[in-house]
Formats: C-alpha cells, sequence, structure tokens
C-alpha cells in the first residue's frame, strides 16, 4: 500500500529527469550550453574563483572589474548558507537541465497543494517548464533568472497551504521555499512574485471579510509572513550586503544633479525611467503570448528558401548569397531593441486558461486571472504610461529594476495554473455535462475571436516595419517589401497554426463530454498536443546547436596577442579595452585588473565616472585609475596594445588639495585636474588641506592580494597619498602601523589618506561587518524555523491524541 502511495511521485520524478535530460540530450556527451551573459560573467568572476581556491575563503571584493567592486552580486559564499546545499541536492542534473527540472518539480508541487490529479500535475508541470520564455532565457544566460522563476510555484504552494490550514505543512514549505527562492539572487523575480503574492492576499482578505472569517485570515497571514520572515533572515549576509551595496550602485540615488553636458538632470531615486522602460512589451506584441511568431518571432530568425526575402535575393545574387543572407533575417517588427525569442506561453494552455476563466469558480480564478491581467499591463511599460510612471514614481523597490516586460513571468505561471485548474473542473463529477459544454463553447468563442481580431488589427493598424529596416535592407530595391511580406506570412501561418491546435484541444474535450472519449486517451492527447505546440518552438530558439565542449565553455576566452603582451608585465596595474565598450566587457577582466566590467549594478559614482570623464577620453582620470596599457584595434581590426607611460601609478603623493562642496563640484573639478599633483575633496572638518612638499618622499605598493593591499611609505613630513583604489567605505578600512586610521574619498571615486611623517606600513582590508552581523540572523532563522516547525508537529499530534 505505501509503494502504491508513492508511486505516482517516483513517476512524475522520473519523467522530469528524462524530459529534462531529453530537450538538453548534449549534456550526456559533457557538453554544457553556450551563454553569452555567462560566458561575461567567467571572466568577471575569475579573479573571485582564483582567490577562493588559493585561500579557502570568500574575498567579498574583486579588484578586476571597474577598477572594484564589490563580489555581493556577481559570486559569494556567506556563512550559515545551509539552503545553498538544499538547492545544490535538488539540482543533481548538469545544467541546465537542473534548473528544468526545477521547474517541472516546483509546478508539480504547486499542482498536488491544489489538489489536482498526479497525471494532470505532471502535465501541468512539463506545460510550465517548457513555456518558451523559460527556455530561451538559458540562450541568453539568464540562469539566475531561470533559477528564481524556478522556486516561485513552490513559494506558493507554501502559502496555499497555509490558506487551507495546513498550517504547519504550510510554514515549513513556505520558509524553505522562500530562503530557496532569495539565495537564487535575483531580486526582479523574487520582486515579481511579492505582487502575485499581494494579490492572492486581497483576494483572501475579501473573501475573509464577505464570510466574517477575518480573524482566521489574520492567523494565515501571521503565518505566512512569519514563514517569510524567516526564509528572509536565513539570507540576511545575502540580503543585507545587497542592501549595503544597492545604495552605492546604480540602483540607488545619485548626488549629481547635473548631465554630462552640464544641462540641469533630472533627480531620481532609481533607475532612469527611460532605461527601466527600455524593454516594454507593445500592446499588440502582447498576442505572442499565444501566437508565436505574431511580431515574427526573435531579432532574427532563418526564412526559408521559399521566402521572398530569399527568392528575391537568389535572382539578384544567386543562391550562395541568399543562403548566407536569409540565415539571419531581422523578422522582428516590434520596438524592443532586441526580442531573443517570444515569450510564447502556447495556443493550447492559453485556450484551456479561458476554459478555466469560465468553468472555475471562487477564489482561485479571482487571483489568477487578476494577477495575469496586472502581470500583462504592467509588462506594456512605456505603452501604458500612466500605470507604468505610478508604480516608478509611488511603489517602493519599483525604480530599481529594468526590463519592465519580464514581469510576464507573473502570466506564464497563473495562465498554465488556471488552465489545469479547468481541467481538473472539466474531469470532475461534481460539475455538470451541461456548464462543461457551455464553458466549452465560450472558450472557443472567445479565444478563437482573439486570435481572428489580433490578426485583423495587426493587419489593420501595422506597417510591420522594423526598426533597422532601412539601414540593413535599403542596398536592394525591394528587399524591405520581401521582408515585411514574409512578416505577414509568419502571422498568418503561425494565427492558423493556433486556430488548429485551439480546436484540435476543444475537440477532444468535447468527445470527451459526448463519451466518444476516455479520459485517459484525452489527457495523453492532450499531452501530445501541448508539448508539440511548446517544444516546437522552443526548438527554433536553444537547441543542440547552441551547445559546445565543456572545454571551451569553461575556459572560453583566448588571450590575443595583445592580452599576452600585456601579461609579460608583473607589475600591478589596469587595462582598459577600448576594442569593445569597456562597461559591458567581462572578458577583459579574464585576463587583466580593467576598469571596465560586464555588470548590471556598477557602482553608481564608476558608472558617472566614466559618463562623464572617461566617455570624453579624459586622459587625466585614465591616468588616476593606473591605466597602463589600452587595448585598440589597428587599421586591419587586429588587437594592439598600447603602453600608456602617464599612467599615475597605485599610490601617488599629491602637492594640494582642492576643497568642494558637492558632488557636482567634484565631477566637474576633473575636467582640468592634474590628478598627478592635485586631488579633489569633499569639505572634511578634520583634514588639513596644506601640504609641505616633500621631494624625497617615497610610498610603494608591496603587494596585492584582493582583500589586503599593503604600502611602505617614508617621508621627513606629513604627505596626503592618493591610492588607485576605488573607495567603499562600507567594509574598506585602513591601517597605518596596525592602527586603525580614518581615509577619505578623493578624485570622485579613489581612497586618499594623510600619511605622518617617518616610515610606515600601511594597509587596507576589506573586513565588511554586514557579513558577520548577517551570520547570527541566518543561524537564528534557521533554527527557528525548524523548532517551530518541529514543536508544532508535536503539539497537534498531542491535540489529536487528545481529542481521540
Amino acid at each position: 500500500m505505501k509503494i502504491n502511495k508513492y508511486l505516482p511521485y517516483v513517476v512524475a520524478i522520473i519523467i522530469f529527469v528524462l524530459a529534462s535530460i531529453i530537450y538538453f540530450h548534449p549534456v550526456l556527451d559533457g557538453q554544457k550550453l553556450n551563454q553569452s551573459d555567462i560566458t561575461q560573467f567567467k571572466g568577471m568572476v575569475k579573479e573571485i574563483n582564483d582567490f577562493r581556491a588559493d585561500n579557502n575563503t570568500e574575498p567579498y571584493w574583486t579588484g578586476a572589474s571597474f577598477s572594484g567592486m564589490p563580489a555581493y552580486q556577481i559570486s559569494a559564499y556567506y556563512p550559515n548558507d545551509f539552503v545553498r546545499t538544499l538547492d545544490r541536492t535538488l539540482r543533481f542534473l548538469p545544467r541546465p537541465a537542473d534548473y528544468t527540472f526545477l521547474y517541472f518539480l516546483s509546478f508539480f508541487v504547486l499542482m498536488l497543494a491544489l489538489k489536482v490529479d498526479w497525471r494532470l500535475a505532471i502535465l501541468g508541470a512539463l506545460s510550465f517548464g517548457f513555456s518558451t520564455y523559460l527556455i530561451i532565457i538559458f540562450g541568453a544566460g539568464h540562469n539566475a533568472k531561470a533559477h528564481a522563476i524556478a522556486y516561485m510555484p513552490l513559494v506558493l504552494a507554501g502559502v496555499l497551504w497555509v490558506f487551507q490550514k495546513r498550517y504547519v505543512l504550510g510554514f515549513i514549505v513556505t520558509g524553505l521555499a522562500m530562503a530557496l527562492e532569495i539565495y537564487t539572487n535575483h531580486p526582479q523575480m523574487t520582486y515579481y512574485l511579492g505582487f502575485c503574492l499581494f494579490i492572492l492576499g486581497i483576494v483572501e482578505f475579501v473573501n475573509a471579510l464577505k464570510e466574517k472569517k477575518l480573524p482566521a485570515f489574520i492567523k494565515q497571514a501571521a503565518v505566512i509572513i512569519a514563514a517569510v520572515l524567516l526564509g528572509v533572515g536565513a539570507n540576511a549576509p545575502r540580503l543585507m550586503s545587497m542592501k549595503e551595496y544597492a545604495d552605492a550602485s546604480t540602483r540607488g540615488k545619485s548626488e549629481l544633479t547635473i548631465s554630462p553636458n552640464g544641462t540641469k538632470k533630472e533627480a531620481t531615486k532609481g533607475l532612469d525611467k527611460s532605461y527601466i522602460t527600455q524593454y516594454s512589451y507593445a500592446k499588440l506584441e502582447t498576442f505572442n503570448l499565444f501566437i508565436p511568431r505574431f511580431m515574427g518571432g526573435g531579432t532574427v530568425e532563418e526564412l526559408s528558401d521559399n521566402s521572398e526575402f530569399y527568392q528575391l535575393i537568389e535572382s539578384k545574387a544567386g543562391k550562395k548569397v541568399a543562403d548566407d543572407y536569409s540565415s539571419q533575417v531581422l523578422t522582428y517588427w516590434g520596438d524592443q531593441p532586441i526580442v531573443e525569442a517570444p515569450a510564447y506561453i502556447g495556443a493550447v494552455i492559453f485556450f484551456l486558461f479561458f476554459l478555466g476563466f469560465f468553468l472555475v469558480k471562487g477564489r482561485l480564478k479571482q487571483w489568477l486571472v487578476a494577477a495575469t491581467i496586472f502581470s500583462i499591463l504592467m509588462s506594456w511599460g512605456r505603452n501604458f504610461e500612466f500605470l507604468t510612471n505610478f508604480f516608478i514614481d509611488y511603489v517602493p523597490l519599483y525604480n530599481k529594476f529594468r526590463a519592465v516586460s519580464s514581469i510576464q513571468v507573473i502570466a506564464e505561471l497563473c495562465v498554465p495554473l488556471l488552465g489545469f485548474l479547468a481541467l481538473k473542473e472539466f474531469f470532475s463529477s461534481k460539475v455538470s455535462t451541461e456548464e462543461k459544454q457551455e464553458a466549452l463553447k465560450k472558450a472557443l468563442y472567445v479565444f478563437g475571436g482573439l486570435i481572428v481580431v489580433g490578426f485583423l488589427l495587426a493587419h489593420g493598424f501595422s506597417t510591420f516595419e522594423g526598426l533597422r529596416d532601412e539601414q540593413q535592407y535599403n542596398q536592394l530595391p525591394g528587399l524591405i517589401d520581401a521582408v515585411i511580406a514574409d512578416r505577414k506570412s509568419m502571422l498568418l501561418s503561425d494565427s492558423i497554426r493556433s486556430l488548429i491546435l485551439m480546436f484540435l484541444s476543444a475537440g477532444l474535450l468535447w468527445f470527451l463530454l459526448k463519451e466518444k472519449i476516455k479520459q485517459t486517451p484525452v489527457i495523453l492527447a492532450l499531452a501530445v498536443l501541448i508539448l508539440f505546440d511548446l517544444i516546437s518552438v522552443d526548438k527554433k530558439y536553444v537547441n543542440e546547436s547552441d551547445f559546445k565542449s565543456a572545454r571551451k565553455i569553461e575556459k572560453p576566452f583566448t588571450a590575443s596577442s595583445a592580452d599576452k603582451l600585456i601579461l609579460q608585465d608583473k607589475s600591478h596595474f589596469r587595462v582598459g579595452n577600448f576594442a569593445a565598450d569597456p562597461m559591458n566587457d567581462g572578458t577583459t577582466s579574464y585576463f587583466h585588473q580593467s576598469i571596465g566590467g560586464y555588470h548590471a549594478a556598477k557602482m553608481m559614482r564608476y558608472q558617472e565616472l566614466f559618463e562623464y570623464q572617461i566617455a570624453k577620453n579624459n586622459m587625466q582620470v585614465l591616468n588616476m585609475l593606473n591605466t597602463k596599457y589600452f587595448i585598440v584595434p589597428d587599421d586591419k581590426g587586429n588587437l594592439q596594445a598600447q603602453k600608456n607611460p602617464d599612467a599615475n601609478g597605485n599610490v601617488w603623493f599629491v602637492n594640494s588639495l582642492k576643497v568642494v562642496d558637492s558632488a557636482n563640484e567634484e565631477i566637474k573639478a576633473l575636467d582640468s585636474l592634474n590628478t598627478k599633483t592635485v586631488a579633489v575633496i569633499r569639505n572634511q572638518a578634520n583634514i588639513k588641506t596644506s601640504i609641505e612638499k616633500d621631494s624625497t618622499a617615497r610610498i610603494e605598493l608591496l603587494n596585492y592580494d584582493v582583500t589586503t593591499l599593503t604600502y611602505q611609505s617614508e617621508t621627513s613630513k606629513e604627505q596626503f597619498a592618493v591610492f588607485s583604489e576605488i573607495y567603499y567605505e562600507n567594509g574598506w578600512n585602513a591601517y597605518v602601523d596596525g592602527k586603525l586610521t580614518p581615509h577619505f574619498r578623493v578624485n570622485y571615486v579613489l581612497r586618499g589618506m594623510p600619511i605622518p611623517a617617518g616610515k610606515h606600513t600601511i594597509e587596507f582590508k576589506f573586513e565588511p561587518k554586514v557579513i558577520q552581523q548577517g551570520k547570527m540572523i541566518s543561524l537564528s532563522s534557521y533554527a527557528l524555523l525548524f523548532l517551530i516547525g518541529i514543536g508544532w508537529c508535536f503539539y497537534d499530534e498531542k491535540k489529536k491524541q487528545k481529542n481521540v
């Protein structure tokens, strides 16, 4: 009996493992997915990994990127991080099959929490996990995003168990799932999950008021909040360091009130609105949630030899040229800068969603429909300015995240959830045949009508012209018209495809109602339709061709001749790679200490230094960053290394201090500052601004060890030293001969401090207090989560025994 009880779960896990491995089958040969963001990440994390391996401890800082920055948001292991062990246990498959397995498993648990039959729960999990957006983010390397999305259903399962009054199970699952969710280190996805939970809370609260069950709701809310807080507390070092750094990053508030050209700048507490909404879904683009290539699919698509584009080029330039050009055609005609693929949820799944709208009753439907609509409206971003601006201006933390289109992850979760609740009701004997029949007809009419309306709207109000058409396809007369014709053809064929899938799904359910087919064959047939629908689209964008040998992925960079030349210099310095965009380049950090890097949350002041000074080619600023080498392309595009003989070095004494009163004055002072002799500093109460020159004074870097920098000075008079290291007050401490000594921010981003006369050893050590503070909170949270859970179990058991 016990074996039969657990057999469905064993079957489910086996199916999920097989589905994950079969889709990403190259991992069985030891191959790895080529992910552009992860490739850049490997450059950014190289110094951190090396330090970790050599010292068996965490650096929490890296000097290899952006001239130095905290490692909290790049790669960091924290003390008492027990949830990391749990996560690694669950992700036992090779990447990215591990994340896909998590998609399946987590959604399966959510289905079980909603008392869905295990067969439907398995199919629902596969439908969620194979949703196109959830697959294509692997191609871009958004592993942290996938990781966070994977735990969302598990958090919801725990919360729903609490609302079902299964308090102990709900408390433990919610706490652990929230700890796992936060561990993934993608605050944006976790934040969006918060919206989903908030909408659920509103629905439950309104229902409690109606049914006069407010005390029960308050108890449930208290249990959920307690579990969430303990899940948050378990990640205390991670969250506290993140919050501390966020204030100093581009997610924080800038002190500048002028723009790089000197004009007045709009004051913001977060990211710029145009940056936040750069990736916004057009209202019409929403149709690609159920018509995959409604707007041409991804930014580029391969067109067949039957396409208008191919045939035109072949007629003018021959088959070989047509083959080359038609492999990467700009088919996307929306207004987002770049789209990896459409966020296709599935025609069958959306049909079931509408079936659920008409068939499912009660609070769950209200929640899922409301959350889906909210998600879609918010994803429109700048195309629905009133709502978006309200959230940016007034909703806490909303202005910290960009790419608002990604809030559609809520719809990615809610649409299949309601769809499979619809199937649960459709297969239930408690719902009358008449209700089922009526709901089926309405879903067919509404969804079918929506597909037709979308097609007509596109043809009636759109030109099908892309953002880059004139730039890319003006060299051959008629080429733009050919691309537009192919875009229209894509829309037509995929609209028909969605209609066919809808009719086939509706037909299966209709025959079930008429008792022409049994339930099990219907489930199997729906599984075939759903998996065909999703996987056939997924495979267009992420498939075996995206895999490479493990060796190439693990060591993605090959040193150029310029890199090799620079690597011969064993001194400590920085490199500026101007053959690329320095602020979006993790490659250079793999080999050198770079003035650039690749990260979405750079230090605010460093980003500003680049925009206001480095972008204007201010050599004095590059010199103060100790940029000893530049990598630039020659006339033939080959990389070459140029030595900068004027780099200031690691540390130097200045002759005078220029005192200013504001950030504006600081950044402007660098316009004409001789950084070798003068340092600009904000008005400090306890610092001498006059310096008596000592021509014999010397200071040098003795040792660089990422988190410890050791210098030696020898002067006859007190001097002021500028260190070519990034100032970050929340962790860096300066010691003179072992005594803690204040240091200051100079030249907008660097460190400076008075050095007393005589011979001294100066050390900078990165000693972030936030890690130690968070360590005890984390340990306490784990202890409370388990002790409360275990204690509650004993209490319930004793209560049951008393009632027997």
